[in-house]
């Protein structure tokens, strides 16, 4: 076996329980053959030696900031060959300052609506909607969808911005409701892949906590997709 680096980078908003989550793919990354090194902070990425040699990046940094260097540094191992990969807000609600990361990952996020007012009761669950995760054409003879269907999920559904460069497995529907501004459903891409150079990025908006990512679907989306990102099979 030919042994692959994964670089997990984890911080930002303790909301999206960045440790915990990480910590879920930690065993799944090593038995498939990764040596598995953690940071607290994305200033490794500006350690051009250090981040040429990895194969995967996994990022949980939710909102957050870097400085130009580690962005920088970030976009030439991608686009040298190293994978990136994540999920939720710790990939598409990072380091919101910079249109130069943005532009690499393909998508921001930009809400997640609420429920009717009427059955909000004033915590976070008020943002936790049910919801559908749908299957393109491209997914569904994708080998990171392989066997999957569209499924339901009861947490944030994420509105993204994104680009047209992006090839998208999933989406998801926000429909028109009479509280919101919008007057026509709204599609999101919800698990995407990108080519940025020799480098491949992967992208699942779900992921909010780590129950979400327990559900069978989401965590087998998410862990193909860390595969599906290195730079190097195993062999």
């Amino acid at each position: 076996m030919t042994s692959r680096t994964a670089l997990i980078v984890r911080g930002g908003w303790e909301g999206h329980h960045p440790i915990e989550a990480t910590d879920l793919f930690v065993p799944f990354l090593r038995d498939n053959d990764f040596d598995v090194r953690i940071e607290d902070g994305p200033g490794v990425y500006a350690d051009d030696d250090l981040i040429r040699g990895v194969d995967l990046v996994v990022q949980s940094m939710t909102m957050s900031e870097a400085d130009r260097e580690s962005i920088q540094g970030l976009r030439r191992a991608v686009a040298a060959g190293t994978g990136l990969a994540g999920w939720h807000g710790g990939i598409v609600d990072s380091y919101r300052h910079d249109a130069d990361y943005l532009q690499l990952v393909g998508g921001q996020f930009a809400a997640h609506p609420s429920k009717d007012p009427g059955d909000r009761v004033g915590d976070g669950t008020d943002v936790f909607l049910d919801h559908r995760i749908e299957l393109t054409d491209l997914g569904r003879t994708h080998q990171i969808m392989s066997g999957i269907v569209d499924f339901s999920l009861t947490t944030e559904q994420y509105w993204v911005l994104h680009d047209d460069l992006n090839d998208v497995l999933a989406t998801t529907t926000h429909p028109v409701r009479v509280d919101e501004p919008w007057h026509r459903p709204i599609v999101s891409p919800a698990v995407w892949t990108r080519a940025w150079g020799e480098g491949r990025v992967f992208v699942a908006t779900p992921g909010h906590d780590p129950s979400v990512l327990a559900d069978d679907n989401v965590r087998t989306i998410i862990e193909r997709g860390l595969l599906w990102a290195s730079r190097r099979a195993s062999v």
